[in-house]
């Protein structure tokens, strides 16, 4: 087998790997968002919980764990 044709093999190898994690890693993003943004609907829908005050309360969760752990 002539070097170039094994070079080349290897390449196609390693473009396949690289496309193959892409993906995965496109799809795993695409589900945390649809699912992020559905909990965001229903709670907006459901309970009138506004996006501002589900991000406060996201941006104070390590104060809220930080007083839950001090407590005991």
């Amino acid at each position: 087998m002539p070097i170039d044709l094994i070079v080349f093999i290897a390449a196609l190898i390693v473009a396949w790997l690289v496309f193959t994690a892409l993906i995965r890693v496109v799809k795993t993003t695409l589900s945390t968002a649809l699912t992020v943004a559905a909990i965001v609907l229903i709670l907006q829908l459901g309970l009138g919980v506004q996006p501002q005050q589900l991000w406060q309360q996201i941006v104070q969760l390590p104060q809220i764990i930080r007083d839950l752990l001090t407590r005991n």
